[in-house]
């Protein structure tokens, strides 16, 4: 596959990722409408998933193809995204206000999901499937948790006019838009890669991670700039939990995972980072200049990557 060819691929899964995120949501979010689900719950489970989609799709095709350190690197990379460009930016544009529950219930949990993710790395390089069971079992506890832990809100929300069936068929779409993306998005990375010599993990941590974040940052932006900081900073927060516990949990256990030691650093910078977003939001404020230096880091951790 030439390196053209590769691109196109590349640029053609992330949009067929990106729309198949959007209609996904779209269409879930107006089903759940019309059978009376709370909107709280519907922001909690189904557009966390929606987001999260690409990541998901990817990092199980590259795990299915043997692409292990696109597996890995993919979420490692999408949630230092997420942590420091997209909240980053997000604040830049307006400062975010940190939710009590964020600060004590989701964000502890974010690190420490990531120091068992970097625990596992360490002990041999590995996501075995007993490892990703564990995950998998977190995962659905810290779900019940959060669902258990919100009070039902009694809002309608918006109506939905479109059928159960027009929102069934745009689901469907969406799904296979993603699967289809996830397809397309890894065989051009992989094809990359071997065209230009570089590394899986150097595309998974940054061309891949980057595109796959890419639902994540439009609707972090859009929030912040209409003043819904809960959405904001909470699509962060909840992507990254996804990402580690579900997408690596679900990856590993179809096909067990082994990455290079390199893995490791970037786990534990992802850890680092987990712990610098936590304490510049107990100050109460994500501020314009924390943004400004949270995009910054991100740009030394890319230059970082290329180099080593």
């Amino acid at each position: 596959m030439s390196s053209m060819v590769s691109v196109v691929c590349i640029l053609g899964g992330f949009l067929l990722l990106v729309k198949g995120a959007d209609w996904f949501v779209s269409g879930a979010s107006g089903l759940a409408h019309r059978l009376g689900i709370p909107p709280l719950v519907i922001g909690l489970t189904i557009v966390a998933f929606g987001t999260s989609a690409p990541e998901l799709a990817v990092s199980v095709t590259a795990a299915l193809r043997g692409a292990n350190e696109i597996a890995v690197g993919n979420v490692i990379g999408s949630n230092l995204f997420n942590l420091l460009v997209v909240a980053g930016a997000s604040a830049v544009l307006c400062p975010l206000c940190a939710d009590r529950t964020l600060l004590r219930r989701d964000l502890p949990c974010s690190i420490f999901a990531a120091l068992l993710l970097t625990g596992m790395l360490m002990l041999d390089h590995n996501i075995t499937r007993p490892e990703a069971i564990i995950l998998l079992l977190l995962f659905a506890c810290m779900l019940t948790w959060q669902l258990r832990s919100t009070k039902a809100s009694h809002e309608t929300g918006t109506e939905e006019h479109r059928s159960g069936w027009v929102l069934a068929a745009v689901i469907v779409v969406g799904i296979g838009c993603i699967v289809a993306g996830g397809e397309f998005a890894v065989r051009g990375a992989t094809g990359l890669a071997r065209a230009f010599g570089w590394s899986e993990s150097l595309i998974g941590l940054t061309i891949v991670a980057v595109g796959t974040s890419l639902p994540e940052l439009v609707t972090s932006i859009v929030a912040a700039r209409r003043g819904e900081n809960e959405i904001a900073m909470g699509n962060v927060v909840g992507s990254n939990l996804f990402n580690i516990l579900c997408i690596l949990g679900v990856s590993a256990v179809l096909h067990p995972i082994t990455v290079a030691p390199t893995a490791m650093i970037d786990a534990a910078l992802l850890t680092a980072a987990s712990m610098l977003f936590w304490l510049a939001a107990r100050r109460g404020v994500l501020s314009r200049a924390m943004g400004a230096f949270m995009v910054f880091l991100y740009a030394a951790y890319t230059g970082y990557l290329i180099v080593r």
